[in-house]
């Protein structure tokens, strides 16, 4: 495990490597985003933001989302995999967004998870993304394999424990912007399959590379 000092400098470094971490997701409503993570389940989210333009174009509104047929939004989202589940969340979830929410996109994660096809991860996202909320903690595939190899986390693979330990270690006020820059250094640095340790800025810092 890493002390609270190599922690914090290992948050420093990867916002200056990444000081523009974001969701790499493109949407342009609030609940565009929430419906944006749910396609990205098991995709990536290059495809998503092939997919999306025209899904939203020809569901410009909540209430057209929520009066879709199932089989036609699958049409559209087919390529993103898992596409039945996908398209009934999206739908069920647009109606229960109107009938208990006003069409606006919850601020809590009871309300958040209580929504169809919507966990921790995605709740987390949107509690950062959408309304800033510190301590907000998104656990995906590369913030569970990074944890561990960097050493914030010992073995462990349950996202909701690798949650709360983050929580425990990170600024509340970082733990977003953080979370994204955990994926983008996963994506160019630390490959699950080959981690290229030689161009690592954080690697005099990762229990990884030390052992």
């Amino acid at each position: 495990m890493r002390t609270k000092e190599q922690i914090d400098e290992i948050v420093r470094l990867l916002l200056e490597l990444y000081p523009e971490a974001a969701c790499t997701l493109d949407y342009g409503k609030d609940y565009e985003l929430l419906f944006s993570v749910r396609l990205a389940a098991q995709c990536t989210d290059e495809r998503v933001n092939k997919v999306t333009p025209a899904l939203f174009e020809r569901f410009p509104t909540l209430e057209s989302i929520a009066a879709a047929d199932v089989e036609e939004v699958e049409r559209y989202i087919r390529s993103t995999g898992f596409f039945r589940a996908k398209a009934r969340d999206i739908v069920a979830c647009a109606q229960v967004l109107l009938s208990r929410h006003g069409g606006r996109v919850p601020n809590t994660m009871e309300e958040l998870t209580a929504l169809p096809g919507v966990g921790r991860k995605t709740a987390n996202l949107i509690l950062g993304d959408i309304f800033h909320i510190p301590g907000s903690t998104v656990v995906d595939t590369h913030c569970i394999r990074l944890s561990n190899r960097i050493g914030l986390v010992d073995n462990v693979k349950d996202p909701v424990k690798i949650e709360m330990a983050l929580r425990e270690l990170l600024p509340p006020e970082r733990s977003n912007s953080f979370c994204h820059a955990l994926v983008l250094h996963g994506r160019a640095v630390c490959d699950a399959r080959k981690p290229d340790c030689e161009h690592c800025g954080i690697r005099h810092l990762c229990q990884y590379f030390a052992s």
